[in-house]
């Protein structure tokens, strides 16, 4: 049962059921109205237990894109390929902190991430504003492969093969090094700063 509270993270979720793990699926309720402001959406809700449910034309959307997908032949074969392990947990040490990541699919030679995306000719810049980047060098330390991302663009069904580059990762590496020195400032063993006395100073211009 999905326990997301937000519209784009359920949808998400139910993306990589549809595709990785279809048995799922039949665990999602989808609510045959026009808005979440409707009576009948609020009382299925409560009847529910879950904080949050999508609406049956959002259902309809995600099981569009995924039949859309895994519709094109090159796709299908980079997903679903013989050997293909889906939803792959991994630990490990990285600068001295403990990370964990969950591939979607662990093929011979690479890690692939399916992902959706509103605008598919901005995602090679998006894909920096979401911290992409960090994400395949941490996979990539972790599971020692490479990261592919298959993307499909919500708006037009439009898909994407993105292979990160090695100045991709290292970027990635850049900011995960930033983000364990502040994890260390405020939450490591020697820690010398409290995280509820941090605030931004900015002048704007």
């Amino acid at each position: 049962v999905q326990r997301e509270d937000n519209v784009n993270f359920a949808k998400g979720r139910l993306f990589h059921h549809l595709i990785l793990e279809p048995q799922k699926v039949k665990d999602w309720v989808a609510v045959d109205v026009s808005s979440r402001n409707t009576k009948k959406y609020k009382e299925l809700l409560a009847e529910s237990g879950d904080p949050f449910l999508l609406l049956q034309k959002e259902y309809d959307e995600i099981t569009n894109l995924s039949k859309v997908m895994t519709a094109n032949l090159d796709f299908y074969d980079m997903i679903y390929a013989k050997g293909n392990q889906f939803e792959v947990p991994s630990i490990g040490e990285i600068g001295g902190v403990m990370w964990k990541g969950k591939a979607d699919i662990v093929c011979d030679d690479c890690l692939i991430d399916i992902k959706t995306t509103g605008d598919i000719n901005k995602f090679m810049y998006s894909a920096r504003m979401y911290n992409y980047d960090s994400q395949a060098y941490v996979y990539h330390t972790l599971f020692n492969k490479p990261l592919k991302f298959l993307v499909i663009d919500k708006s037009n069904g439009q898909l994407g093969l993105f292979e990160t580059t090695a100045d991709f990762i290292e970027k990635g590496a850049e900011k995960v090094q930033k983000a364990i020195e502040v994890y260390n400032q405020f939450f490591g063993k020697d820690a010398k700063d409290d995280v509820k006395q941090y605030y931004r100073h900015v002048q704007l211009i």
